[in-house]
């Protein structure tokens, strides 16, 4: 068998062993090191060098692997794009750091507690269940704590992260924009006068050049029927109205004929603490009042692409908006 030379430097004088399977070794002393020449046999180094190869691989995997868990953690799935834009929908599950939602929350209750304006209250727009009017008893229940992103930085530090800003890139373009006109709150549904709010879209009272935008909803607790979670219909952001199948404040009209098969559709979502909402503005939602004796918080705040800029002269215009990345 033709022996094949495998060459090591660097090894101190005074500890240099050698090994009983070296089968040869020509000593060089040079610049205070030895220089050691091993020949070993051809088919052991051809093993040993297929060892490394499929060490190397494995390593090789293993990133790329590692490469697709942390994609799949800050971006949406194909998949996932692909039931967005079919269903009008989707829920990220645990996207939000229980941490950064408890630092939500705390900032809510003290808000609530010390009742911080702009605040909309419940009796302000006399939806089902809402009291009668500001005076009446419960007429100071808050139904939204206004403008969320200037009552405490971690709002808009979180929707900066990647795992939020790309999903958005993903759904809206690489220009994201966040108009504070609309949205940008937190909900609040409090016990015995919350109120029952009816089938709508987002875009009915916003005006922009395309119906085009997305909305981030967080729950900062458990969120399920009963005590007034969303519920949607899916796909409704697809298909196109008549003026004639909506109420004079633009809710879709449940007794009409014409809604029945759309109302079939309706899907009740349920969130668990830090779990996130995205659903397009063209999609159907609605809400009953909060039927437990414990209250319901989410923040929710609204986005769109570079390409899509409010009409001028109008409500969505008429307040800055925050621009979180540039394409």
């Amino acid at each position: 068998m033709v022996p094949t030379p495998n060459v090591q430097t660097g090894f101190d004088v005074d500890c240099l062993l050698v090994d009983a399977g070296i089968q040869a070794t020509q000593a060089v002393r040079d610049h205070g090191f030895l220089e050691i020449v091993t020949f070993t046999p051809l088919a052991e180094m051809m093993d040993d060098r297929d060892d490394r190869e499929n060490v190397g691989r494995e390593m090789k995997q293993d990133a790329v692997m590692t490469d697709k868990i942390e994609t799949t953690l800050d971006r949406f799935t194909e998949d996932e794009v692909s039931s967005f834009q079919e269903n009008g929908y989707l829920i990220v599950r645990h996207l939000l750091d229980d941490a950064t939602r408890q630092a939500m929350r705390e900032r809510t209750l003290s808000d609530l507690e010390a009742l911080v304006e702009p605040i909309e209250y419940e009796a302000e727009l006399q939806y089902p269940g809402a009291p009668e009017s500001i005076q009446a008893e419960g007429g100071k229940t808050p139904r939204r704590l206004k403008t969320a992103h200037s009552r405490d930085p971690i709002f808009l530090e979180t929707l900066k992260r990647p795992e939020f800003l790309n999903r958005l890139q993903q759904l809206l373009g690489p220009t994201i924009i966040m108009p504070t006109a609309h949205h940008n709150c937190i909900m609040t549904k409090e016990p015995d006068y919350s109120s029952d709010t009816g089938w709508h879209q987002d875009i009915r009272y916003w005006r922009f050049e395309q119906r085009n935008l997305v909305t981030v909803w967080m729950a900062l607790g458990d969120e399920y029927p009963e005590n007034g979670s969303l519920k949607v219909i899916s796909g409704s952001h697809q298909k196109i109205y008549t003026p004639e199948q909506f109420d004079e404040e633009l809710f879709l009209r449940e007794d009409l004929s014409e809604n029945q098969e759309l109302l079939s559709n309706v899907e009740h979502l349920s969130l668990s603490a830090g779990d996130v909402l995205f659903f397009h503005c063209r999609t159907f939602h609605a809400a009953t009042r909060n039927y437990t004796d414990q209250p319901k918080y989410s923040a929710v705040f609204t986005f769109r692409g570079g390409d899509n800029a409010p009409i001028e002269g109008s409500r969505s215009a008429s307040m800055p908006e925050i621009t979180l990345s540039e394409g």
